[in-house]
């Protein structure tokens, strides 16, 4: 049954002979509080979530973290990967690479993997030039639910972060808190 306000207001009315005016005023006040949760019930889409500026992520199926700086100010999400390398299969471009997982106790593994390019961009870089960099799909657990998302492909040794999720990855997704960090949980349910 859905509920309108204009419902709430005839029933209120209705009952009205039944009940206190202090219990009506408090139904009421109940009914305005619940009301924006009532529209997220049963929602496909569980809306944006806050995060920090920096949160933990995974990759879908593995148990290591990596830690992501949340950019808005890049378009294309970010992954630091070595060993790049471009090939072709079955006609199709596909990237072969490894990325470097830490796990809590500091250990590090190179993970292999080989993911059908998506396309190539060129990325601006500080001194004003231009770097091409290969483009691909990775699943990633971002506040408890499994992401596909692209990827450019990048040498990020330099950078505090290993992982960049840019505006194309947060649209729709994440409300950056800039005074927050680790908000949301890194593992999906």
């Amino acid at each position: 049954m859905r509920l309108s306000f204009r419902h709430f207001v005839r029933e209120l009315n209705r009952l009205r002979c039944h009940f206190s005016k202090s219990v009506l005023i408090s139904l009421t006040l109940l009914f305005l509080l619940l009301l924006p949760l009532y529209g997220m019930a049963g929602s496909d889409n569980p809306g944006k979530v806050i995060a920090g500026w920096v949160e933990k992520v995974s990759l879908t199926g593995h148990p290591n973290i990596l830690k992501a700086k949340l950019d808005s100010g890049a378009k294309t999400s970010s992954i630091h990967a070595e060993n790049v390398e471009l090939f072709k299969r079955d006609g199709q471009r596909w990237v072969r690479f490894k990325l470097l997982l830490t796990d809590k106790n500091g250990n590090t593994k190179r993970l292999a993997m080989e993911k059908m390019r998506e396309r190539r961009v060129k990325i601006k870089e500080y001194d004003g030039g231009h770097d091409s960099r290969p483009v691909v799909k990775i699943d990633i657990c971002f506040d408890g639910r499994s992401y596909s998302v692209e990827f450019t492909l990048a040498d990020r040794s330099e950078f505090i972060y290993p992982v960049l999720l840019g505006r194309r990855f947060l649209a729709g997704i994440a409300v950056i808190d800039p005074e927050a960090t680790f908000l949301t949980q890194a593992q999906c349910e």
